[in-house]
């Protein structure tokens, strides 16, 4: 019996390693690239934008092409200083994490633009159901730092009261929604919420987003399918930043390109430079408005580059060259704005400095007022009675009776 030679399982690599020379290909597409889409186009004319890339600031950080939204030098500013903040926040929280201040922590290190141009481009009645890479969302929806703090201390001021790891943020008031560690699983829950509004005839629309990682978990499919079905007021992000974790992205899809994966679904997919702070703007608001009309969902695949380590826990530089962000195509979302911002005569050296410090003194004034409510080390902590708390209205008999047996162990 002859036997069937045995092919060589395919085992995905990653580009580059530690030690190689970080190498990405130049891009090729520029803003005047792609034209404007009819608000109610199909799926099938959006195939360019789709294989494209939307963007608005060239390689000399100029706006220019159909999709510049031509923003006010203040609206523009605000952005700015929104996404300064949150890498100064970032930053000032990860040196406490480092000196046990706090037990985990998430930047959003080269990402800061995706939530914050996104939310700003939204109606504050909309819905978001975040990952743990769109923190900068609360600053424009108005939470206060000293709020976020507690939280990721878990001290008696946590509005989670302990129940979620840090950084796992949510507020009710900002209609930003607890983000989970399981991950995928938002795309679903944003489809329902999305399908709620839509029942209630509600001018509301929902914005969630997944890692490149979590567009392999099964959720992402279900929720696309459901999204085109029911035709969801829903915006559906795939944050392609490259690793999920230590794994490249080329595990999470095999034709490396993110934003074609909506298309057969039958829905509208448009790939977008997720570090151009005014091509985020444009296309989420172009979203928004599909979504508003009863047109349905829009699938975005954001292209970026994630510049930092997955969490407080993780080592990049064992998985991937130490300085490949700065290779990036897509340079940096912060300085690419404000060298916009300099170029068009709005802005300066100058300001941006003075900006840095003035945010810098606001998250120091944030953490020493947050750690009056308790510390990492010495509490104190959020009551034990919490765990019986918040979830029903009158606690059932059977957790009444568990609630005080709690009670006379604690008081013995």
């Amino acid at each position: 019996m002859v036997k069937k030679k045995t092919e060589t399982l395919h085992i995905p690599e990653a580009p580059q390693r530690p030690g190689d020379t970080p190498s990405f290909e130049k891009w090729s597409w520029a803003p005047e690239d792609l034209n404007m889409l009819k608000i109610d186009c199909s799926a099938d004319d959006t195939i360019e934008h789709a294989s494209g890339l939307v963007r608005v600031l060239n390689d000399q950080h100029e706006a220019s092409g159909q999709w510049n939204p031509n923003l006010k030098p203040e609206e523009l500013i605000i952005g700015l200083e929104y996404m300064l903040r949150l890498r100064i926040f970032d930053e000032r929280m990860m040196k406490m994490q480092r000196t046990g201040k706090l037990s985990f922590y998430m930047r959003s290190y080269g990402e800061e633009a995706i939530a914050i141009a996104q939310t700003m481009a939204l109606e504050n009645q909309d819905w978001l159901f975040p990952t743990y890479r769109q923190p900068g969302a609360q600053f424009v929806r108005g939470r206060d730092m000293v709020s976020m703090i507690c939280h990721c201390i878990g001290n008696e001021e946590d509005n989670v009261k302990g129940r979620q790891m840090p950084v796992h943020y949510t507020y009710r008031e900002g209609r930003y929604i607890s983000v989970s560690s399981p991950v995928g699983t938002q795309f679903s829950q944003a489809i329902g919420v999305a399908l709620a509004s839509k029942y209630k005839e509600l001018d509301e629309v929902t914005i969630t987003w997944i890692g490149d990682g979590a567009s392999a978990e099964g959720d992402y499919h279900y929720a696309l399918n459901f999204a085109s079905i029911f035709k969801a007021p829903v915006i559906l992000n795939v944050v392609n930043n490259q690793w999920a974790i230590s794994t490249h992205s080329n595990f999470a899809s095999g034709i490396q390109n993110f934003a074609r994966r909506g298309l057969p679904y039958g829905i509208p997919s448009i790939r977008v430079d997720g570090n151009d702070f005014l091509a985020l703007y444009s296309v989420t608001k172009w979203a928004r408005q599909r979504a508003s009309q009863n047109l349905g969902p829009t699938h975005i695949e954001v292209l970026t580059y994630r510049a930092g380590a997955h969490s407080s826990s993780d080592d990049p530089s064992r998985y991937r060259p130490k300085d490949s962000s700065d290779f990036w195509p897509g340079g940096d979302p912060i300085n690419r704005l404000k060298i916009h911002l300099i170029k068009a005569g709005f802005w300066s050296e100058e300001k941006h400095l003075e900006l840095e410090n003035k945010l810098d003194a606001e998250v120091m004034s944030a953490y020493k007022e947050a750690v009056k409510f308790g510390d990492l080390a010495n509490g104190p902590y959020p009551s034990s009675d919490s765990i019986f708390t918040e979830v029903y209205e009158t606690p059932p008999w059977h957790l009444q009776e568990q609630w005080d047996e709690m009670k006379r162990w604690r008081d013995e």
